[in-house]
């Protein structure tokens, strides 16, 4: 297992603890997405946020390229359409498939082929230097929830490529 680094010291294996909360100004979410997939290997990725910034995404195409991501899906929100649509070209080179969406939420679901874990967390993927709450968990029933309703997010969704042809 991959130990936490120093941000992220206070959370334990998931092994260890089915749920569990960080509250924080210096963990960011890429380093929770490395954690959870250092321990739990290759899955696919569903992320839900209101808006991206190309730091997370040049820290997500690391991740990719590192062989744990086996797909991932990104679902921001409409209002960011413009921000999101500039940074098209890196953002589509990342993801596999992008929708826009009314959506707030900061969700991030990873199903690998033993375990599935979300992650419900107030940061956007935006660096700042705010506290930011989160919490992991492992349990199947928060998963399944939280998986069907960014699912039914995709019947009410644009596809990036749609908006900027």
């Amino acid at each position: 297992m991959t130990p936490p680094s120093k941000q992220l010291d206070n959370l334990v294996p998931l092994a260890e603890a089915p749920v569990q909360a960080y509250f924080s100004n210096r963990i960011q979410l890429a380093e929770v997405i490395s954690w959870v997939l250092g321990q739990i290997g290759k899955a696919d990725i569903t992320i839900s946020t209101f808006s991206t910034s190309e730091e997370f995404l040049r820290r997500f195409a690391r991740i990719k390229d590192s062989g744990l991501v086996k797909s991932c899906t990104l679902f921001c929100d409409l209002k960011a359409t413009k921000k999101t649509t500039a940074i098209y070209d890196f953002i589509n080179g990342v993801f596999d498939n992008i929708y826009l969406c009314m959506n707030h939420s900061k969700v991030v679901l990873f199903r690998s082929e033993s375990i599935c874990v979300a992650v419900v967390t107030s940061q956007n993927q935006t660096r700042g230097d705010r506290n930011e709450a989160g919490v992991i968990t492992t349990d199947l029933r928060v998963f399944r929830v939280l998986d069907e309703s960014l699912n039914s997010l995709t019947e009410n969704s644009l596809s990036i490529d749609d908006i900027y042809r």
